[in-house]
């Protein structure tokens, strides 16, 4: 996939009619509603014709609650939005069964295949907010009963708490209703929602979409007719865009039915029946439970075999918020961290009530890999760890020597041993031939590059009998995969044992594979792969929030998976946050039954206050952090009633205007000027450090700062709470009040005040605090990294003579200066561009030079504060910039859709740098473009930009004006510079000055 479709959804927009308070001050000044940022302008062109347009009213769920969605009202204003969305397709050109979903519950809009042009023209419209293009998504891939302490004599379970009369629904890739872990039994009272039947939109050209989506047998006979139950209560297949671009290949099922085995999984995790026998391969690996054994469950397909586009996922949120289900997982995700339509349609479905789990995403352990929607944080994003047991086999070598690492398959041998790599293939290429016969051998295969699955039927294909895989590095996680033959994964240090006891022993070296069994291993530890912080949306919300079991998790499988996976097996153990989401999209479950009335914050909080910090970090010995685990991990036991996740004592709530003033605060572009203003207005904080989360981040500490937290009090009585605070160490951290004497359902809002004494300037340092009192410990994670000092990113101007002023913080006492750099001209470079056949840079397509698929330009760099080449061009065409050092090397890119590209580096290392334009998509070659250059000399003053107050010593805590003014630019020219921030030791930072002239 080219492009994040959050990337593109960045511009996403929408109006949103959720009234002030009544006699909230400045309310009679003040919008009528929340409204998010409108962004007029170009339409990046679409590669499959999928745009999704999201209109200027509200969606119903702001108008009416999720309770209303059905009232004859609620339906009638469905039906008039319809028809005004097929308006806007008419008028614009296009017809009304262009459409293919439409959007009324969490959020008004629809997605339509049409050209361009019309998509520009919607774009162009008043009633219209966002045009956008539609992109691909992807998922983020034994249910935990014990190890979470669900079963405990004293925990939830025996309390009653087991999801009975919850519904939760699962987007995903469908699911396999015949499964035992879905099936009713004749106990299960009726689901308190009807998942009925969408009717057919004959004027719009929409498909009914049935409530139980089942047994399209002239697609695959395999699709047996089904019908829900009051267990499975409805599946509805969201998968209009994708089979109107993609269709449905021969073994997918054109219906709800998993085709993949992930939605089956993540489905029995977090609500699969009690008591399931599971067996693999004819093993039986013991009994399972889904976390909330009694939930309803709704699935809604919106993930194909090659994943799922935005405007589906939007239209299976929107959906399951319509049809009133109680939870969501969402084990899906992005690796760009941009706000789009399903983040916004999550925040209003969060404000109806609806508690959204979701995975944290696959990309770790290096740190800020989390991406959308999990670096919101009105969703509860969730990291991997293990469980206390895995699937454990070996390999045993002729010499005696055994190594152990996961398995779920049986044992083989002994058989002779050898390495892939010594046959051409040391990756086990499906694709790639071995240079020699390994029938009846055990080939030692290297993970990377292929699917794991997808080596062992390398290895089958070509009769081999079994595989031992290993890492690449001893960083990534051993996972247990149903393979095509008996197979053992193992990790680096211990697979290159094994691969020089192959290069001393030669023809002569043999192995023995013996099958995984049940085994303890140490529980709690992070998962390699699992995402971490800091959060790149804003470094102030602290991601991920918890971390649950992800590792090997024995659950769910359809027996027709897609060609290059096993056949006919109902049960597997894989391994993914995506199997981590769940277990607290079931805990959230559990929750909504012990408190029903509880806001989706409130669940959250819980969950998060009374996680357990005994988790370390994927070495297996070093404590986690809160970038790695947020909270903790979840915890469910109940040893007592008091200080449970159930009954958590204090809870950090919060709504959709703290939600919508976060966005304003981190600059995000979702709600637009007038809706910032007015929540400033009403006094709703709009730092991100002020959300009032259950925990506390602070990105850039420069000196002190004081954050705010509104604790409420959601025990049956009057406790009085003392705030501790743990870690954070060079830091003073004051709590004010201390102690607090609430009753019941009463708030305090509280001020912590962070000072710092001695801690590391750039570096995180963390800790917690925790409110104690009569049985409850409520612990909220911290995390502060300190800086030098605090100012603006980028200041701006116009006008040929003009000034401009900023405030800067200070973190340290001692030596500061100020010093102007600049401005200086554009300096402009032209050429033509013409289509890159494969679209990719670098490949063995790329024709260089005028009018070919790349052009090049060399810059010497010498002595600059700052440099930037951008491109700015309007229309159908999609240029991208790259920038190599010296040695060729890609040292930055931009790749947005259109062509709205930016590069720029910060005091720079002299040299030689080239600049690569690449036509990614170009219409109507050869294009004529011009890419801006700006260099900004690192030598102060000397230029039009001048520094006329400024402080010349920095003082810890204090806060300074710096005034600056510019004279005598060209009027209609573009013009860069900086005001660089200096120490003893020089500069310490760049403010980035940009004046039209």
């Amino acid at each position: 996939m080219r492009r994040s479709i959050l990337a593109l959804l960045s511009l996403f927009a929408l109006a949103v009619a959720v009234l002030a308070p009544i006699g909230a001050a400045g309310a009679a000044d003040a919008p009528t509603g929340l409204e998010l940022a409108t962004r007029k302008g170009d339409v990046a062109k679409s590669p499959t014709g999928s745009y999704i347009v999201v209109m200027k009213e509200a969606p119903l769920i702001a108008e009416f609650g999720q309770d209303g969605l059905d009232s004859r009202a609620a339906r009638t204003r469905k039906a008039e939005k319809q028809r005004r969305q097929d308006r806007v397709l008419e008028e614009s050109g296009a017809a009304a069964s262009d459409k293919v979903n439409s959007y009324t519950a969490a959020v008004d809009g629809f997605s339509a295949l049409v050209s361009h042009k019309e998509a520009q023209a919607m774009a162009n419209r008043d009633d219209v907010l966002a045009v956008y293009p539609d992109e691909l998504r992807q998922p983020t891939t034994d249910s935990s009963p014990s190890f979470l302490l669900l079963d405990d004599p004293a925990g939830p379970w025996a309390a009653g708490y087991d999801g009975e009369g919850v519904v939760i629904g699962i987007i995903d890739t469908g699911i396999w209703p015949e499964h035992p872990s879905f099936a009713d039994d004749g106990t299960y009272a009726a689901p308190p929602i009807s998942i009925d039947d969408i009717p057919a939109d004959a004027a719009a050209g929409t498909p009914a979409i049935p409530g139980c989506d089942f047994g399209n047998t002239a697609h695959n006979p395999n699709d047996a007719p089904f019908t829900c139950n009051n267990k499975l209560i409805g599946a509805r297949q969201m998968l209009q865009t994708y089979r109107a671009v993609l269709g449905a290949e021969d073994f997918e099922y054109d219906s709800a039915r998993d085709d993949n085995g992930h939605g089956t999984h993540t489905s029995s995790t977090a609500g699969g029946n009690s008591g399931v026998q599971a067996t693999i391969f004819g093993v039986d690996r013991g009994v399972l439970s889904g976390i909330a054994p009694r939930a309803h469950i709704v699935m809604y397909k919106g993930l194909g075999s090659q994943g799922g586009f935005g405007s589906d996922l939007a239209a299976a949120i929107d959906q399951a918020v319509a049809d009133g289900v109680d939870v969501i997982n969402y084990s899906i995700g992005s690796s760009s961290f941009a706000v789009g339509p399903d983040d916004v349609a999550f925040l209003f479905a969060a404000d109806a009530g609806v508690f959204v789990a979701t995975s944290a995403g696959n990309s770790g352990p290096n740190a800020s890999t989390l991406g959308s929607p999990s670096s919101v944080p009105w969703v509860t994003t969730v990291g991997a760890s293990t469980q206390a047991r895995t699937f454990q086999g070996s390999a045993v070598l002729g010499n005696g020597d055994e190594y152990f690492g996961a398995s779920i398959t049986a044992g083989v041998g002994p058989a002779t041993l050898v390495d892939a790599a010594d046959l051409d293939n040391e990756l086990c290429d499906p694709a790639v031939a071995f240079s020699e016969d390994v029938t009846g051998d055990i080939v030692l295969c290297k993970r990377g590059a292929f699917a794991r699955v997808a080596k062992g039927e390398a290895v089958f294909n070509a009769g081999g009998v079994g595989m031992i895989l290993y890492n690449a590095s001893d960083a990534q996680s051993e996972v247990t995969d149903n393979h095509f033959l008996p197979a053992v994964h193992i990790n680096n240090t211990d697979g290159l044992a094994v691969k020089d006891y192959i290069a001393t022993e030669g023809d002569a070296a043999t192995a023995e594979i013996v099958g995984g069994v049940y085994t303890p291993v140490q529980g709690s530890v992070m998962a390699a792969f699992s995402s971490r912080g800091p959060n790149l949306l804003s470094g102030d919300i602290v991601k991920p929030d918890v971390t649950a079991p992800g590792v090997n998790i024995l659950a769910g499988n359809t027996p027709t998976p897609e060609p290059g996976n096993v056949q006919g097996e109902l049960f597997q153990a894989i391994s993914g946050t995506s199997m981590s989401s769940p277990h607290v999209a079931g805990m959230f479950a559990l929750i909504k039954q012990a408190n029903p009335d509880w806001t989706a914050a409130m669940a959250k909080s819980a969950l998060m206050t009374t996680s357990r910090q005994d988790v370390v970090k994927e070495n297996g010995h070093t404590r986690a952090d809160p970038f790695d685990m947020g909270a903790g991990h979840i915890a469910a036991v109940a040893t007592r009633r008091q200080g449970t996740t159930f009954d958590p004592g204090l809870v950090y709530d919060e709504g959709l205007f703290g939600y919508a003033a976060f966005t304003c605060g981190a600059d995000l572009a979702v709600f637009n000027g007038a809706t910032c203003d007015f929540l400033e207005g009403l006094g709703i904080p709009n730092d991100p450090s002020d959300l009032n989360l259950p925990s506390i981040g602070v990105a850039d500490l420069a000196g002190s700062q004081t954050v705010t937290r509104t604790i409420t009090n959601v025990a049956d009585t009057r406790v009085r709470y003392r705030a501790l605070v743990k870690g954070l160490r060079g830091y003073d951290v004051d709590v004010s009040p201390r102690t607090v004497l609430l009753q019941p359902g009463e708030s305090a809002t509280i001020e912590i005040t962070i000072t710092n004494e001695n801690a590391p300037i750039g570096k995180w340092r963390f800790g917690s605090l925790v409110w104690v009192g009569r049985g409850y410990v409520v612990t909220s994670p911290m995390a502060v990294k300190a800086a030098l000092f605090s100012a603006p990113a980028t200041v701006s101007g116009s006008g040929t003579d003009g000034t401009a002023s900023f405030d800067v913080t200070f973190g340290y006492d001692g030596d500061y200066t100020a010093a102007p750099h600049g401005l200086s001209a554009n300096a402009p470079v032209t050429g033509s561009i013409g289509q890159d056949p494969d679209q990719t840079y670098p490949s063995s397509d790329d024709a260089p030079g005028p009018g070919g698929g790349v052009d090049t330009f060399d810059f010497t760099i010498t002595d600059s504060a700052l440099v930037r080449w951008s491109i700015n061009m309007p229309g159908d065409p999609d240029i991208d910039l790259f920038l190599l050092d010296a040695s060729g090397n890609i040292i930055a890119s931009s790749g947005n859709g259109g062509t709205d590209e930016l590069i720029e580096m910060a005091l720079p290392d002299n040299g030689t740098y080239t600049l690569v334009v690449h036509g990614w998509s170009v219409p109507a070659p050869p294009l004529d473009y011009s890419v801006s250059f700006w260099d900004v000399p690192l030598t102060p003053g000397g230029g039009s930009l001048s520094i006329d107050s400024a402080p010349t010593s920095a003082t810890l805590g204090a806060v300074e004006t710096i005034e600056l003014s510019w004279t005598g630019l060209t009027a209609g020219e573009s013009y860069l510079g900086a005001v660089s921030h200096s120490d003893a030791n020089g500069i310490i930072g760049l403010t980035t000055v940009e004046v039209d002239g």
